[in-house]
């Protein structure tokens, strides 16, 4: 039988080994981080179940109506992420349980077909299901969101997701009637409302000047400009290999788009300011400050940490939460100062602990808004540009962001641990998701050396 002073020794090591943690913080390491990066509190351990993104990438997007992908359909658009993921990967397209795209515009049951269409021009065999979400803008990034829950909950181990938006054959429109007893529902009645109408409703509200919004919109072209010469979207990009036709003669046109079309780093305070109003007479939304409607297409390959480190593969991030809100659809546009707080919080985070946003800038008024609200520091938002200079493709926003942020957070190694998607939707929502760098673990060690040998198992570090 051990002494009491023994056990008394053996007890006060034992301790030594299990600290306290902050209430609310679930399920975190109880080894300080010693990473040196961003983080002000412990690194969460690594776990074999962690959702995990091991690709991220894009097509260029490109002007609606006007841009290279304006020919170019759906079907062409996803076929080029999905084999891109899988060329860039290695996975085997059979060890896809599922496929998951978020599209807005088009054709509900034509879209799933193009989307099920695509998966067989990328090579992915018939025994891979697909299906199409849509949660209007955020549609993109709630089918990541859809995939990273049923990889959670053990459905599959390895799942696609992504969003494509062809604006140019799918413009915007509202088909059939309206329900009559709209009118007995104010809040019904503000899903009717133009974007740009809430817009100015947001504006208005909460005292967003025009002159915000336009200083605003030519930060965005300057940074997207900026990251374009620096060579910064190349990794995230993948070349799309189409046609172009030429409106009054028909003829087709092989080309091959590499780039964002839409960047006009030129574009100043004084030229936006010489554009009309859009939405409402003597208002401040104007085409200048608001997205471009656009062409394109994303995909993201997600799986378990323990079948990525099976494979070999780099992890690029671990998804972190998810949160989608409610807001009045009169002032949608207020949606990521809602999300955001929510979908951090549910990561046991806090504001300041992100050091990177992608917000998508629906119009200036309300990414403005919703920055300044939050009281975010404004380098941290969307440092290569936003929808404003490089396009707003409805249900591929969510994926795009997606890639673009994790494409960052790689460049800022660690500096950058944290980062966060968000977007207002239409009729009145918000969503965010939280990110992790993935690469950037400390190791667990329970062992710590000790004077002496106190009766610990023959395991301890002595």
């Amino acid at each position: 039988m051990e002494s009491t002073a023994a056990a008394q020794g053996r007890l006060s090591v034992l301790a030594k080994q299990i600290c306290p943690v902050s209430s609310g913080v679930q399920g975190l390491s109880l080894q300080g981080c010693s990473a040196g990066d961003s983080a002000a509190y412990e690194r969460r351990n690594t776990a074999d179940d962690d959702v995990v993104i091991v690709a991220a990438l894009r097509t260029p997007l490109t002007k609606a109506r006007r841009g290279g992908l304006k020919d170019t359909d759906a079907v062409d658009l996803l076929a080029t992420v999905f084999k891109a993921v899988i060329d860039r990967t290695g996975v085997e397209p059979q060890a896809i349980g599922d496929i998951v795209i978020g599209s807005v515009l088009g054709p509900s049951s034509q879209r799933a077909n193009e989307c099920r269409i695509a998966s067989f021009f990328a090579g992915i065999p018939e025994t891979v299901p697909v299906r199409t979400v849509n949660r209007q803008c955020s549609s993109g990034l709630q089918a990541i969101a859809d995939v990273a829950a049923a990889i959670r909950a053990g459905f599959y181990t390895v799942g696609l997701a992504g969003g494509v938006e062809t604006m140019s054959l799918n413009p915007m429109a509202w088909e059939g009637g309206i329900n009559s007893r709209i009118a007995d529902f104010p809040g019904a009645q503000g899903c009717m409302l133009p974007m740009g109408v809430t817009s100015e409703n947001v504006a208005a509200k909460f005292g967003v000047d025009r002159k915000t919004q336009d200083e605003f919109a030519v930060r965005s072209h300057r940074k997207a400009a900026a990251a374009k010469a620096a060579g910064k979207f190349k990794d995230e990009i993948v070349p799309v290999s189409t046609k172009v036709k030429d409106p009054k003669t028909g003829v087709e046109t092989p080309v091959v788009v590499t780039e964002d079309d839409g960047v006009r780093g030129s574009t100043t305070v004084e030229s936006l300011g010489s554009l009309k109003a859009v939405f409402k007479k003597n208002g401040t939304t104007t085409a200048g400050n608001s997205s471009q409607v656009t062409d394109g297409a994303a995909a993201v390959l997600m799986m378990t940490r323990a079948e990525a480190r099976r494979r070999g593969l780099p992890i690029l991030a671990i998804f972190r939460s998810f949160a989608a809100v409610g807001v009045d659809p009169s002032i949608m546009g207020i949606g990521p100062a809602v999300a955001i707080p929510e979908a951090v919080a549910r990561a046991g985070l806090t504001l300041d602990d992100i050091d990177v946003y992608e917000i998508n800038e629906a119009f200036a008024s309300q990414a403005s808004y919703s920055v300044a609200k939050l009281g975010i520091d404004e380098s941290k938002v969307n440092p290569n540009g936003g929808a404003i200079a490089l396009g707003h493709p409805l249900g591929a926003t969510g994926a795009r962001c997606t890639a673009t942020l994790l494409s960052e957070m790689r460049r800022r190694g660690r500096a950058a641990r944290f980062g966060v998607v968000s977007m207002c939707i239409g009729s009145g929502m918000g969503a965010a998701a939280v990110f992790e760098a993935g690469g950037e673990v400390d190791n667990v060690v329970t062992a710590r050396p000790v004077a002496g040998q106190v009766c610990l198992s023959k395991d301890a570090v002595v």
